[in-house]
């Protein structure tokens, strides 16, 4: 087998250089945290890796604690990343996590009756099928989840988490990714420390304030498995109608 049979391309090589930059796609077998706060680009360059991935033939279940489905279908156009025959032809399946209701697939508002939104998560077989699995954004889910909530006051969210990690390991056993978007400012260390030690892939997105701009880029703080050589940090931009637009300068 050569290795680029264990690489997944993220495509759109005509349209920009993200899958270049990150050495010709994403190791199988991997846990992939994206960092950032908000408005730092998480839900975009999640969105990006989404339309690349399906566009290559790869199948993805994309879980948003943010958006519905008309939203998530407006913001992929707005980016002109047009998912709807994805979705049609379920190569993509979209969820909402609908965290106000109780559950992420739940719609039972009674608090009594709310389920552990992450066992919820982990039990539902259907979410873990495709090639990849995109939740954006984690951090909420386990806000949200009493469980964690109630290991969190007890100071045991470690072991909690290291819990999560053990099934996450046996799904990417299949030679599968899951994708996870946090934004580290909502939760604690000790609660977010065991993801960052075992990703496989960790990327922060920053925001860097250089005159008046704003300038966006990942910083790939590790990156195994690659296929090509990574660059530490890339430059980008979110544009309306374009996407995602890999920029020549980062900003050290």
């Amino acid at each position: 087998m050569s290795h680029q049979n264990n690489i997944f391309s993220i495509g759109l090589d005509d349209r920009d250089r993200l899958n270049k930059e990150l050495g010709g796609g994403i190791p199988t077998g991997s846990i992939v945290l994206m960092e950032g706060d908000y408005g730092a680009g998480k839900s975009a360059i999640s969105q990006r890796f989404t339309y690349g991935l399906c566009e290559t033939g790869k199948s993805v279940t994309f879980l948003s604690t943010e958006l519905e489905v008309k939203g998530f279908v407006d913001q992929m156009n707005s980016l002109n990343y047009n998912v709807e025959e994805h979705l049609l032809f379920e190569n993509l399946l979209f969820l909402h996590g609908d965290l106000d209701s109780g559950g992420v697939l739940s719609s039972d508002p009674d608090e009594q009756n709310r389920q552990d939104l992450l066992t919820d998560l982990m039990d539902e077989e259907t979410i873990w099928s495709a090639d990849v699995i995109i939740i954006d954004t984690f951090d909420a889910i386990l806000r949200n989840d009493p469980k964690f909530e109630a290991l969190v006051r007890e100071n045991e969210e470690r072991q909690a988490a290291l819990e999560i990690i053990s099934f996450f390991r046996n799904v990417i056993s299949q030679g599968k990714v899951v994708i996870l978007t946090v934004d580290p400012s909502t939760v604690g260390e000790e609660a977010i420390g065991p993801f960052r030690s075992i990703a496989d892939v960790f990327i922060e997105l920053e925001m860097i304030e250089v005159g008046n701009d704003i300038r966006r880029q990942l910083f790939i703080k590790r990156f195994a498995g690659m296929g090509e050589q990574v660059g530490d940090r890339v430059g980008y931009s979110v544009r309306s109608g374009v996407g995602i637009v890999i920029e020549n300068r980062s900003v050290a």
